[in-house]
């Protein structure tokens, strides 16, 4: 599922360079290559798959696109070491520029020949955040994701669009009916080797390609949010169980930070 020879854009200290950070910050995503090592994503893949095997029933996609399966972190102590894994988040904090917590993690998978894409959309409008800077996600690909298997493509620029509302991502043409200037963005597709990342904004405008091979296509995803952030009190199923009131800040061992 990986190639022979590991090709990292993270340093011996855990650090991308400038022109990353740069970047990222420009677009609203960025692609990291070899955040995970061989042994890592081989260790990480056979857990995920596992999980998987265990819990496709308990997904929050219901329909044909993908299957979504949240929180696995608190469930399954090899996947957890993923979500909390200092690397990661300090590389996340790296391209924000402030503290980040955690949002929740989300193991996203696209069964072999599903042949459906997940249409453009922001994520940022379906959180029940208030007083946030903009959350970034971590799409880790546990298999080699060319554009056949599902990788994804982003909008550039769109990450400064913070006003629009939740968008329709089993529906095409939902994030360009609600601005029709976002249909001539340049679109960037970025196909990931398995331990590749790629890290976007919450409001960046993206999809994932359909899965047209025989592999399913594995991605974990660690969402990381500005540390400040409060409830909005709007409902989502993270925090709907929580006994938040609206101001409350999401932090402690739910949200937590461990790579501080």
């Amino acid at each position: 599922m990986m190639s022979d020879t590991t090709i990292t854009d993270v340093d011996a200290e855990g650090r991308v360079s400038q022109e990353l950070v740069a970047a990222y910050r420009e677009n609203g995503f960025v692609r990291i290559r070899g955040v995970l090592d061989e042994a890592g994503v081989e260790r990480f893949r056979t857990a995920a798959e596992g999980y998987l095997e265990a819990h496709r029933s308990e997904s929050l996609e219901t329909g044909a696109v993908f299957s979504q399966l949240v929180n696995v972190w608190r469930r399954d102590p090899v996947l957890r070491e993923l979500t909390l894994s200092p690397r990661l988040g300090r590389i996340a904090e790296q391209l924000a520029g402030y503290p980040l917590r955690l949002w929740h993690d989300q193991m996203l998978v696209k069964e072999p020949h599903s042949n459906a894409a997940t249409e453009f959309h922001q994520d940022r409008p379906y959180w029940p955040h208030a007083g946030d800077r903009l959350a970034l996600s971590a799409w880790i690909a546990l298999v080699d994701v060319p554009p056949e298997r599902g990788c994804m493509t982003f909008l550039p620029g769109t990450q400064n669009r913070t006003d629009l509302r939740p968008q329709d991502l089993h529906d095409s043409e939902d994030l360009f009916e609600a601005d029709p200037s976002l249909r001539w963005v340049p679109r960037v597709t970025l196909p990931l080797r398995a331990g590749d990342c790629t890290f976007h904004s919450g409001y960046t405008g993206h999809m994932a390609l359909p899965n047209q091979t025989g592999t399913a296509r594995l991605a974990h995803v660690t969402i990381y949010i500005d540390a400040e952030t409060t409830y909005s009190g709007a409902a989502h199923p993270v925090t709907d169980d929580l006994g938040l009131a609206p101001g409350d800040r999401l932090d402690g061992d739910t949200f937590p930070r461990p790579w501080a």
